[in-house]
C-alpha cells in the first residue's frame, strides 16, 4: 500500500519581530502514512503538534522539507510548495481539518454551515439536505439550534458542529487537531464511531488527541513529538 502523506524533514519556526525573538516549533520531522491508516501524535503542550498539522494543511508555510501528498485531482504534489490556489482545491475536496475552534461566516446557520460544505464536494443539494439530517442527529445537536447561528452556541455546541462539518465530507485525509478536548464522554464515544465509520470508507487520518484512551484500538501507528522532534511510538493497536 502507497503512501498517501510523506513529510521529510518538515522545519518550522516562527519571528517575533517587535521582540526580535526566533522561536523554533518543529526540526527534521519525518513521519508517512499508507492510504486508510489512522495515525495518533501526542506530547506536551507546546511540542508542536499542531504545528505540524498546520503545516499540512497549510495554515503555516514551513520554513523547511517537503510534504508530499498523493492528491487524485493533482498526482503527488508539495504541500509546502503548493500555489494558493491548488491548496484552497485540496481544502475543498480531499483535505479535512477539524480543530478546537469554531471560524464560520456570519449569518450562516448550522444547517447551511454543512449543507454548504457536501455541495462545495459537488453533490446536489437534496443529498446534502439529508446528510445534513443525519449528522447533526448524529451527533444530538439540539434541533433547535440547526437554523440558529452558531455565534449563539456553548463551546460543546460548536465543536460538535465543526466535527460534524468536516466528517461530513468524508475527505481522503483529515487532520484532528484535540477535537474532542472539550467533550463530555457520550460525544466522544459519537466521535469515535464517526472516525471508525470513515476508516472503513477509506479516509486516512492524522490526528492530535490528550485523551490517550480515546486513541486505543484506533490509532495503527503513534508519533510522539519532544521538544519539536519526532519520533515513532510502539504500535497502539
Amino acid at each position: 500500500m502507497e503512501n498517501l502523506l510523506s513529510i521529510e524533514h518538515l522545519t518550522k519556526s516562527f519571528t517575533l519581530h517587535n521582540l526580535n525573538k526566533h522561536i523554533p516549533a518543529v526540526e527534521d520531522v519525518n513521519l508517512f502514512l499508507k492510504e486508510g491508516e489512522f495515525i495518533g501524535i501526542t506530547g506536551k503542550s507546546g511540542s508542536g503538534k499542531s504545528t505540524v498539522l498546520k503545516c499540512i494543511y497549510r495554515t503555516y508555510l514551513p520554513n523547511a522539507g517537503h510534504l508530499w501528498y498523493n492528491s487524485e485531482r493533482y498526482g503527488t504534489i508539495d504541500l509546502a510548495a503548493a500555489s494558493e490556489r491548488s491548496i484552497i482545491e485540496l481544502r475543498k475536496h480531499e483535505i479535512g481539518y477539524v480543530s478546537q475552534f469554531l471560524n464560520v461566516m456570519p449569518r450562516t446557520t448550522a444547517r447551511e454551515l454543512v449543507q454548504n460544505a457536501i455541495v462545495e464536494m459537488g453533490h446536489p443539494r437534496d443529498y446534502a439536505e439529508v446528510e445534513t439530517i443525519k449528522i447533526l442527529e448524529h451527533f444530538e445537536l439540539d434541533y433547535s439550534l440547526w437554523d440558529s447561528y452558531p455565534a449563539t452556541f456553548s463551546g460543546g455546541e460548536k465543536l460538535r458542529l465543526n466535527i460534524a462539518r468536516a466528517m461530513v465530507k468524508r475527505p481522503r485525509l483529515l487532520l484532528l487537531d484535540e477535537p474532542t478536548a472539550s467533550l463530555d464522554n457520550s460525544s466522544k464515544r459519537k466521535v469515535k464511531l464517526l472516525i471508525e465509520q470513515l476508516m472503513k470508507q477509506g479516509t486516512t487520518m492524522l490526528g492530535i488527541f490528550h485523551d490517550l484512551e480515546f486513541m486505543e484500538n484506533l490509532c495503527d501507528r503513534e508519533y510522539q513529538i519532544r521538544n519539536g522532534t519526532c519520533t515513532v511510538a510502539e504500535k497502539m493497536k
